[in-house]
């Protein structure tokens, strides 16, 4: 039987020693972790559909524009010395939002069934490559198996609380900007193609997340990969309830809209950021000298 790693504040600082850094860039995977990633992968469905859909930027200019500001925030987030959970999650958000333009982009066209009201265009720009959702998820996931197997050569950690260079950090954030833009194709063929709607594409979402949970238990099945089939899925759960949450009744929706929904989830994620943020830095002033208990982990967790 495996042993479980002992890992204790001392053992995890002379790690980051070793490998160049003495502070932690990202966060550590906790359930309060799933629960922003839920909120944050949410709103960046209802806040991309309120630029490119509701406003009527267009999918080309509002991925333009929400490209750039995932660039933005990247950059802060890279030049950051350690864990800032406000930079972190704001990054989160930003490729949340530049996903779901970017995947309407890439599977939509001007064609009926994506542009109501009788509309032919939707903001300045082309309308899409209409690709459509299963090509677009396919070239999608090409490109992230791409990344993850030049994460491999590159013979960096997959591990998440070990990931403190420069270069680690940007495999990191390529494969997070591409999952997110995948999950959100996965979300919208789930919602509008498969026949579920929106509800039953979360809750089929929903169902394979608990089954990743439980298989956390079998030693034989590697944390680190079901923490990135998770990180996946979780963006179609927020796209299936973000579309829940502003799509028509008729549709399946409660038609609560773009802008209100965004508002109430914008007001959960940044109370959920403040509250990681004063955590952080209570932990920050921890005295020097005191001590807490060791924390049992397996030793491939992320």
């Amino acid at each position: 039987m495996e042993t479980p790693e002992v890992l204790t504040d001392f053992d995890a600082a002379r790690t980051s020693s070793t490998t160049g850094s003495v502070r932690k860039k990202l966060p550590e995977v906790t359930p309060a972790f799933w629960v922003m990633k839920i909120a944050a992968t949410t709103l960046g469905e209802t806040a991309g559909d309120l630029f490119a859909q509701t406003l009527k930027l267009g999918y080309f200019l509002t991925t333009i524009v929400l490209f750039l500001v995932f660039v933005v925030t990247l950059v802060v987030q890279l030049r950051s010395s350690r864990y800032h959970p406000f930079f972190y999650w704001t990054v989160i958000l930003s490729t949340s939002m530049a996903g779901t333009t970017m995947s309407d982009f890439m599977n939509r066209d001007a064609g009926a069934a994506y542009l109501s009201n009788g509309a032919t265009r939707l903001g300045w720009g082309p309308q899409g490559l209409g690709l459509g959702y299963p090509a677009g998820a396919a070239i999608l996931l090409s490109v992230l198996l791409a990344i993850f197997l030049a994460w491999k050569v590159s013979g960096m950690t997959f591990q998440i609380r070990d990931i403190v260079t420069f270069r680690g950090e940007a495999l990191f954030w390529s494969a997070i900007l591409v999952s997110n833009t995948l999950g959100t194709s996965m979300g919208d063929f789930l919602s509008d193609s498969s026949g579920l709607g929106y509800a039953g594409g979360a809750l089929l979402v929903t169902g394979a997340l608990a089954v990743l949970g439980a298989l956390m238990r079998v030693r034989a099945v590697p944390n680190v990969l079901l923490f990135w089939i998770a990180f996946v899925l979780t963006r179609p759960l927020g796209a299936t309830a973000g579309d829940f949450l502003t799509k028509p009744v008729a549709k399946g929706g409660l038609d609560l809209g773009t802008a209100g929904s965004s508002a109430v989830l914008v007001a959960v994620l940044f109370g959920l950021m403040a509250h990681a943020q004063v955590r952080e830095r209570r932990a920050a002033v921890r005295p020097a000298g005191a001590e807490r208990a060791p924390v049992t982990r397996r030793a491939d967790r992320p």
